[in-house]
């Protein structure tokens, strides 16, 4: 299956925003940070959600992404097509020319199968996913992390007489 972190990191991000529905726009450091996500990375696959209608953002203070429809709207498989993904199990793409510029012995049970994972996928909404408790739970965990260390930075504390070697060593 071609399902890379692509797609499973926007799903990831995508779900961040559902569970924060109504607490404001999130912005990508925080979810970068709660997910352990490249800020960059999400900015790129921002762009394509954005592009798709999937996600709307607001600049300035305050500003960040909230979900441009419902949870309930949106599903799994939209946001993998959002970001060039395919639930695809064939070797050819879907092109039928596995072998030699022909279909091969089991394309259409790969064809068939990447359509029964596209169905599932599309079946599951993001409000399917935030009413999940186990979800829920791992939510929780991360939104009590993130409040202990709100910079995305741990402190590392140096007593002074930890501190050797002298500065004119450049």
């Amino acid at each position: 299956m071609r399902l890379t972190t692509k797609g499973r990191y926007a799903v990831t991000a995508m779900l961040d925003l559902a569970l924060n529905q109504g607490k404001g726009a999130v912005t990508l450091q925080d979810i970068a940070l709660k997910q352990e996500i490249s800020l960059s990375y999400l900015e790129q696959l921002f762009a394509k959600l954005r592009g798709d209608g999937l996600v709307r953002g607001t600049r300035g203070p305050g500003g960040g992404y909230r979900l441009a429809r419902s949870a309930e709207a949106i599903s799994v498989a939209a946001i993998i097509s959002a970001v060039d993904e395919k639930a695809d199990m064939t070797r050819c793409g879907g092109e039928a020319n596995c072998q030699d510029g022909e279909k091969c012995l089991t394309h259409e049970l790969w064809a068939e199968l990447s359509l029964e994972i596209y169905e599932f996928l599309d079946g599951v909404t993001l409000s399917n996913l935030v009413s999940r408790p186990e979800v829920r739970k791992v939510a929780e965990s991360q939104e009590i992390a993130q409040q202990s260390h709100p910079s995305g930075m741990q402190s590392i504390i140096v007593e002074p007489d930890q501190l050797t070697g002298t500065t004119d060593r450049y």
